[in-house]
């Protein structure tokens, strides 16, 4: 029984950020561990509700009243259990999740701040580690049937998993030096530590799944190869194609690029020194895209432009500003706009912007300066409104309002278009649809007999927690179009959408 005044006792709180003077010096985690009188309390909020439209928020059905209890009363054993129950990789949803879950919190209805649930996800993720480590779970009886995963994002490694515990022979091929698509080289480590990701494919190589690194399929490894090999295909490739603005003046500077392509190649800095291996924040040709001592600017106002702005800092940029096309966003939720229990539109503070750089609202660049040797020196930007006309983006620019920001590095952080075109789609005869996604059937698969698509690469750029959810559910249909015994469990269809106001 929980406990029915726990939101009434104790106020949200979360365990304070490490200061900024120390934590732009390295790259470690900007949250350290939440003590466990703190991570209790804030568990006892949880009213376990009625009707808990935290597991509408949350796409992988997780038992968020159930794990709150077992925390509040020192089940941590049992806590564990029910959050890998829904969730394989908890640690990753636990650090890098927005957490739909808080906002659809039955706390936010009645005017109260919602439960910590990502926060006391992570230290119950954390807690397995402390308490014996990630074990293996032990494998059935072989089925004899093969699955290919290209891709080894948090999709492909859930949908991995679920196969192997199922008795499948399972091998993951990724195109990079390392496992863990944008976990390994996308997300900076001041937000996810590589241990976490490492603890897991010690864990998943134990129980019997196979990887394959530096495999460009469809190149190195045609389609039909893998078909050959495998009697499923997974794919599992993310949605990497980056919007671009090239109609804009001055987009082929020097110093332009990619949000992407510069968190990539920091991560890899981060990567090598951990190694011990001296390394440069360079692109694939060579070419410095090191923040230190430059002045940026980051065109986007999402999570990768946060994670381009932490960079920033961590590498010694000079000055930074953070354009965004839309107005401010509000303090609070707009019921009239955005109904409790959907996603609101409403400022979020990242970490990163505590340390440091201005945010400019409402603005849009018009012409990315020359310094007359071809390398980028500014951004001309203007104040603008935006509205929707027939279903239309429709930007004006206020007329007088033009203005020049110094600008040595720009970074495109404007969204994704998509899964990126590639040999394989045409190999295996899979087109990408109008949003450069790849459909899915209800049962996963793609116009290809016997080859699935889950996560990004079927949704578009989203979320972790809806890449994981869909990596479970295509392994499920894999499983059952494989004939396995039982059935997997199937947390979303391919048609799923997010909770919104109809």
């Amino acid at each position: 029984m929980p406990d029915p005044n726990g939101f009434l006792r104790y106020n949200r709180r979360l365990p304070a950020r490490r200061p900024v003077p120390v934590r732009i010096t390295d790259w470690r985690e900007v949250y350290p561990p939440a003590g466990e009188e703190l991570i209790r309390e804030q568990a006892t909020r949880c009213m376990d509700c009625g009707i808990p439209f935290c597991h509408d928020g949350c796409p992988l059905g997780n038992r968020i009243p159930d794990w709150n209890d077992l925390v509040r009363t020192g089940g941590w054993d049992a806590a564990v259990e029910s959050l890998h129950a829904t969730n394989n990789f908890p640690e990753f949803t636990g650090r890098l999740c927005p957490a739909p879950c808080e906002t659809a919190c039955v706390l936010g209805l009645g005017g109260q701040q919602p439960v910590t649930i990502k926060q006391v996800e992570v230290e119950i993720a954390d807690a397995a580690v402390a308490r014996g480590g990630l074990r293996p779970r032990p494998v059935p009886a072989p089925t004899g049937r093969s699955v290919a995963v290209v891709g080894s994002g948090p999709a492909g490694l859930a949908a991995a998993q679920q196969l192997a515990r199922a008795g499948h022979a399972v091998t993951v091929y990724e195109r990079d030096d390392a496992i863990g698509g944008l976990l390994r080289y996308g997300i900076p480590d001041f937000k996810l530590e590589k241990q976490h990701i490492d603890r897991r494919l010690a864990q998943l190589t134990a129980e019997g799944v196979r990887f394959r690194t530096g495999v460009h399929v469809g190149v190195d490894v045609t389609a039909g190869q893998l078909r050959a090999e495998h009697d499923a295909v997974l794919l599992a490739c993310g949605a990497l194609q980056g919007r671009d603005t090239p109609e804009t003046p001055g987009r082929a500077l020097r110093g332009v690029h990619q949000a992407m392509t510069h968190l990539v190649a920091a991560n890899r800095v981060v990567a090598a020194a951990g190694d011990g291996r001296p390394a440069l924040a360079v692109l694939p040709d060579g070419t410095p895209i090191d923040a230190a001592g430059k002045h940026v600017v980051i065109i986007g106002g999402g999570d990768t432009a946060a994670d381009c702005l932490g960079v920033a800092h961590r590498q010694g940029a000079a000055g930074v500003h953070q354009l965004d096309l839309y107005p401010e966003p509000p303090q609070d939720r707009d019921a009239a706009r955005d109904p409790w229990p959907t996603w609101p539109w409403v400022l979020r503070n990242y970490p990163a912007h505590e340390e440091g750089g201005e945010r400019v609202f409402a603005v849009a660049v018009q012409e990315f300066v020359d310094d007359g040797t071809g390398q980028v020196k500014g951004v001309r930007i203007a104040e603008v409104t935006v509205e929707k006309r027939d279903g239309r983006r429709v930007v004006t620019v206020l007329p007088g309002s033009e203005r020049e920001l110094p600008a040595d590095l720009v970074l495109l952080a404007i969204g994704f278009e998509g899964t990126e075109e590639q040999p394989l789609l045409t190999q295996l005869g899979v087109a990408r649809n109008a949003r450069g996604a790849v459909d899915a059937r209800p049962d996963w698969q793609t116009d290809a007999d016997g080859v699935f698509v889950a996560g990004d690469m079927h949704r578009g750029a989203s979320l972790i927690v809806w890449a994981i959810a869909e990596g479970r559910a295509a392994a499920a249909a894999i499983h059952a179009h494989l004939g396995g015994v039982g059935a997997l469990p199937t947390p979303v269809d391919p048609a799923r959408q997010p909770l919104a106001a109809r």
